[in-house]
């Protein structure tokens, strides 16, 4: 299997190689190009998006699941069809109180990713 290129036009989730993101997480790096990037992260109950920062703003959009979020100095719990906004240099993570798919936008594209 290929792997994902920047730029690439169109990619199949079943193109896109999971890796291991974590403590209970799997991410995808789906389409991206230099400006930006999606990237699918599935999380499994009590996964954990550790503490981080990052030079990158980055959107996350809860697909499914419910997740404790920390932004900065606050902490909410949020569930499918809420939307976060970490801007770059804020930081963040979370814990997985029920499994379920995060879906990440971030501008520019993580390199670190790739």
């Amino acid at each position: 299997m290929e792997k994902i290129q920047m730029g690439q036009r169109w990619v199949s989730h079943s193109q896109a190689q999971p890796q291991p993101a974590g403590e209970g997480v799997t991410r995808r790096v789906l389409a991206y190009g230099r400006d930006a990037m999606c990237v699918e992260n599935v999380f499994e109950t009590g996964g954990v998006g550790a503490l981080h920062s990052h030079p990158h703003t980055q959107i996350t959009y809860v697909v499914s699941g419910r997740y404790r979020f920390t932004i900065g100095d606050e902490t909410r719990e949020v569930g499918p069809g809420d939307t976060l906004l970490k801007e770059e240099g804020v930081v963040h993570g979370c814990t997985c109180l029920e499994g379920g798919i995060l879906l990440d936008f971030f501008t520019r594209m993580r390199e670190d990713f790739v």
